[in-house]
């Protein structure tokens, strides 16, 4: 009797399973892939808004410097600390070049402990009683052995300078990745961008220290300025600081606001109008022009918190003021309409110093080919003609030779003996004491909102379950839509509920854990499934990589203040305050369920594949499981937490130099409050977790990590949160 009995339900339960993976899950009339994208532009229109008022309310210069200054010690605190670094500063020729009227010293300086600089000097020859000294911050199209970076090494050392190019963190010798050339790996890719490629990976590493790209930077670049001060005959009073088109411009101008030992600084294409930007500007462009900018994966532009603290690109280079500023343009500049121009003439003038305010400028359109278009590397002759008018006016130094000087070798200009120590190996020899109260700060708030907006909701039947479809509007305009499954139950019955949360969604949950879902409803409990903000279908886009949408908009929250995943979590809580509120939920007895459903990589996978290459490894997608781990966190009354496929710790991302986890779950700053299996949540399984790499982690490793939550049942998730949830 009881095997026809126990195969009856097996049978039902097979067929709700089969019902469930075919269900319609949408909830909204249409999809809403611009949802994101509207709110964050709507926001970042607000916060130029707001420092453009402040901005019309300055006539002073104590009004400026009221408005400036609290503005540049956030950037400060923005950037993350130093860190521990050596008392005395240890420097090492490694070779000495002796040219035509100048020689070059190849060194290494030290930074940060343990952590140096690849740098060519060039020096005058013979050396002058008393001479300027430039830095040259090159782009992130080659390091500085570049052509035009040698041009203007040799010829300012002829005419009497000192100057100092270094290697960027991640550029030339100081690269994070192993692609040297085309030999460096078997398939094509695109040899010269990877550096620039590899930005993405060391800043989302840097992040997660609370360190930033920018940061180690402008600190590597202030001791190149020390280097500079402590050599024989170098004048104080005449450091110059360059920092050539894409992407030398960004650290230049973060250098220049902070460090005062500065006399001049030239940040292309860094505070106004951009190559991309239009061109020429509309008549209106005070009002029309994006002075904050958009986030995006390249993290030395857009800089986190600068909507918020309102450091934005403008008010830094705008500090630099009563110093020397050359403004800087890769191509044609439409001076009379660019509206941060006219700012930068207005702060000048309040110091009455409107004779140190220069600007230098190219031709034609980023669109156009030379010789119509000034296209460069670096810092290229249209562009220097500007700059040595403002320098031979501001610093005395004299007409330098029209010629060209001959090239070096990149291999004449190294200066490292071993390959140099990478970013991730220094970040996880840090040692970061559980601080879970840190959490809610690190992810730019998760309070829920107190009574989310109910705006649609409908009923229908599958069988003889009840199929909820209902959207919640959690910010103007942004919506979460969710189902909620009900099963067979008395009028006056609070049931259990699981929620269950993926990347993929509540399609996605359907779809691949049919089975799962369909026992739960089985035993009498209630399954709810929403689509966080920006999955489901709500997701921006297919895209999940450094170029996508997702990593834009969580570049974007940064500027903001807040992160993508803090505002998902944020969702998830407000959802749960609506099933709470349910007369037909039990709001004691709520579980939350985690899951992935992408593929892991083979431990045998290789990983050494350089960006933008076909083959790339597959990412994970942990959002499900760092939402309910989070969600387990904070709502306390959660009665048990279950995660599958998840992240096993932020701290797994410093493994190695490549990273499979999508930006838009990485929190800034992470590693300072513990990691993920520091979070004290009572009722926790986790089971099939992935590395940084997207890799399974060996279950010895789990238990190790996460003791008896670690511990796999074996049995699936629906028999733990089933007792776990012991529903009546």
């Amino acid at each position: 009797m009881l095997l026809p009995l126990l195969a009856a339900l097996l049978l039902a339960q097979d067929d709700l399973a089969a019902r469930l993976r075919e269900l319609e899950s949408k909830v909204l009339p249409e999809p809403l892939p611009r949802m994101l994208s509207q709110d964050v532009q709507s926001r970042i229109r607000e916060a130029n808004r707001r420092e453009s008022e402040a901005w019309a309310g300055i006539q002073t210069r104590e009004d400026w410097e009221r408005y400036k200054d609290p503005r540049i010690q956030a950037l400060r605190e923005s950037l993350g600390s130093p860190g521990p670094n050596p008392a005395v500063m240890t420097l090492k020729v490694t070779r000495t070049l002796e040219g035509r009227g100048h020689r070059i010293e190849n060194l290494l300086y030290e930074s940060r402990a343990g952590f140096r600089v690849s740098a060519n000097l060039y020096l005058p020859e013979p050396p002058r009683p008393s001479m300027p000294g430039i830095v040259i911050v090159h782009s992130h199209h080659n390091p500085k052995t570049q052509g035009e970076l040698q041009d203007m090494g040799v010829m300012w050392a002829r005419a009497g300078c000192c100057v100092l190019i270094p290697d960027l963190i991640g550029h030339g010798e100081r690269r994070q990745h192993p692609f040297v050339d085309a030999s460096s790996y078997p398939a094509p890719y695109r040899v010269g961008r990877q550096d620039y490629f590899f930005r993405y990976v060391t800043g989302l590493q840097l992040h997660l220290g609370g360190e930033s790209l920018i940061g180690w930077m402008a600190w590597d670049l202030m001791r190149g300025v020390d280097v500079l001060l402590a050599r024989p005959g170098i004048d104080p009073k005449r450091i110059i600081l360059l920092g050539s088109v894409a992407g030398g411009g960004d650290p230049a101008a973060v250098t220049g606001a902070l460090d005062p030992r500065i006399a001049a600084v030239a940040p292309f294409n860094f505070g106004g109008p951009q190559p991309e930007t239009r061109y020429p500007l509309p008549d209106d462009a005070e009002a029309w022009f994006n002075y904050a900018g958009d986030g995006s994966w390249e993290s030395t532009r857009n800089l986190r918190l600068s909507c918020r603290d309102g450091f934005l690109p403008w008010v830094i280079v705008g500090s630099i003021a009563p110093r020397r500023l050359i403004y800087g343009h890769e191509f044609s500049w439409d001076r009379d309409r660019d509206p941060v121009w006219k700012r930068f003439e207005k702060i000048y003038g309040l110091y009455g110093t409107p004779d140190r305010l220069f600007a230098a400028t190219g031709k034609g359109t980023l669109k156009g080919q030379p010789p119509e278009a000034s296209h460069c590397n670096n810092i290229g002759p249209e562009q220097r003609r500007d700059i040595h008018a403002a320098l031979l006016k501001a610093f005395e130094i004299p007409e330098w030779e029209k010629e060209p000087p001959e090239k070096r070798s990149s291999a004449d200009l190294a200066c490292f003996a071993a390959k140099p120590r990478l970013v991730h190996q220094l970040l996880r020899e840090r040692i970061f004491e559980p601080k879970p109260e840190r959490w809610d700060a690190l992810l730019g708030g998760t309070a829920p909102v107190q009574e989310p907006k109910l705006t649609r909701t409908s009923s229908r039947a599958s069988g003889d379950i009840s199929v909820e479809s209902i959207a919640l509007e959690v910010d103007a305009g942004v919506m979460v839509p969710l189902i909620l499954l009900l099963p067979p139950h008395p009028a006056d019955a609070r049931l259990p509920l699981v929620v269950g949360l993926a990347q993929a969604g509540k399609q996605g949950f359907l779809k691949e854990r049919s089975s799962d879902l369909a026992a739960l409803l089985k035993a009498g409990v209630a399954v709810g499934l929403p689509d966080l903000r920006g999955s489901g279908e709500t997701k921006p886009d297919s895209s999940r990589g450094r170029g996508s949408e997702s990593t834009d908009l969580a570049a974007s929250e940064q500027m903001l203040g807040r992160t993508l995943l803090g505002l998902r979590i944020r969702d998830l809580r407000s959802v749960l305050r609506h099933l709470r509120g349910r007369v037909d939920v039990d709001p004691a007895r709520i579980a939350l369920w985690g899951d992935s459903f992408a593929p892991a990589n083979e431990p045998e996978r290789r990983f050494e594949v350089p960006l933008e290459a076909d083959g790339q490894p597959a990412l994970a997608e942990p959002l499900g499981g760092l939402a309910a781990l989070f969600g387990g966190f904070f709502e306390k009354d959660v009665r048990a937490v279950y995660v599958r496929g998840g992240l096993v710790g932020y701290r797994s991302i410093l493994d190695s130099p490549f990273v499979e986890v999508p930006y838009d779950v990485i929190v800034p700053g992470a590693l300072t409050a513990g990691d993920l299996h520091d979070l004290p949540v009572a009722s926790l399984r986790v089971e099939d977790l992935v590395d940084g790499l997207n890799r399974l982690v060996p279950p010895e490793t789990v238990r190790k990590l996460y003791g008896d939550k670690g511990t796999g049942t074996g049995d699936g998730p629906a028999a733990w949160l089933l007792k776990a949830l012991n529903p009546r």
